[in-house]
């Protein structure tokens, strides 16, 4: 069987793309390695009607809706993609002969492919540091900010964008100490904004960052002081997972915060066939931007495979 679409990673972009062409009365296979980027966090925040729904029950009520639609799930990791041929058309560019190959050996064709395999976020390499990730450990104000709001937070610098992180958590609470870490020291002008904004800056590198009970209570510096803390902001290189592209002649571009798959707008790539939605495209995008994009690349490849119908029957 070739499937029209397959998509191949499960989180929200890629369950909604799939949802989408499913009502489109598309067959449409998902290939999902089961390592969801967000599993470690208690809650999912800024989806209208989802607010605070755990990651682990947003996947499981995905993936229904999946299945609803006629789509078909396989919990697997995609070892390679091909590409093949391609045929032009007057109206689209079709793909002839895309497939992927999974570890286990099994084999699909699709006549286009959709990767939503997301990122993975590089830590400052800090004992203790990854295990509080998505618990005491934050990134983002707008996902995690209300549930710390009013607590004693530290912001790690490991780039330049810890001055910004400081300012930003500031507005979430008055208890903001920034931990200048290997961050460039602030200026004059940056010196006097966090001073005045009533910001501390520690000089001294981080040596951990502590934990009792599984719950983060502070953060120690090289010359052993302990300060306490509640929550720790740390900014990670969104790195995507790009592995898989390269077998179709795609690789990642670096960009201010990682790096990432060239698309345009729709999430069409450089490849014939080939499209890419959410993280793995999208450093920024949260849960529902990401879903969001895979409803848009879902409809787009829809009429992509319209766009070949035609030609097809107009030829035939």
């Amino acid at each position: 069987m070739t499937y029209d679409v397959i998509v191949i990673g499960g989180g929200p972009a890629g369950m909604s793309a799939a949802v989408a062409l499913g009502r489109a009365l598309r067959t449409v296979l998902l290939v999902d390695a089961a390592t969801p980027r967000n599993a470690p966090a208690d809650g999912i925040h800024n989806y209208l009607t989802r607010d605070g729904i755990p990651p682990a029950e947003f996947r499981e009520l995905g993936r229904a809706e999946v299945t609803r639609y006629g789509g078909e799930i396989i919990e697997a990791t995609v070892a390679t993609a091909t590409a093949g041929t391609t045929t032009a058309g007057t109206t689209t560019a079709g793909a002839e002969g895309l497939s992927v190959t999974l570890t286990d050996g099994r084999h699909f064709r699709a006549r286009r492919l959709l990767i939503t395999t997301g990122l993975t976020d590089e830590l400052p390499d800090i004992p203790g540091l990854r295990d509080q990730w998505g618990h005491g450990v934050l990134h983002c104000p707008y996902c995690h900010g209300y549930e710390v709001r009013g607590r004693a937070i530290g912001i790690i610098g490991s780039s330049p964008v810890a001055l910004h992180h400081a300012q930003l958590w500031r507005q979430w609470s008055d208890d903001v100490v920034l931990f200048q870490h290997t961050a460039p020291a602030p200026d004059e002008s940056q010196a006097a904004a966090l001073t005045a904004r009533g910001i501390r800056v520690m000089t001294e590198k981080v040596a951990e960052v502590v934990a009792s009970g599984g719950r983060l209570t502070g953060v120690r510096l090289t010359d052993g002081t302990l300060i306490a803390r509640d929550a720790v902001v740390v900014a990670p290189r969104f790195n995507a997972n790009a592995g898989l592209v390269r077998s179709l002649g795609l690789e990642a571009v670096e960009n201010d915060f990682g790096s990432s798959i060239a698309a345009d707008p729709t999430g069409r790539t450089a490849v014939p066939g080939v499209w890419v939605a959410g993280n793995v495209t999208d450093s920024m995008a949260q849960v529902v931007s990401s879903a969001a994009a895979g409803l848009q690349a879902g409809a787009v490849l829809n009429m992509d495979l319209i766009g070949e119908e035609v030609d097809r029957a107009v030829a035939g």
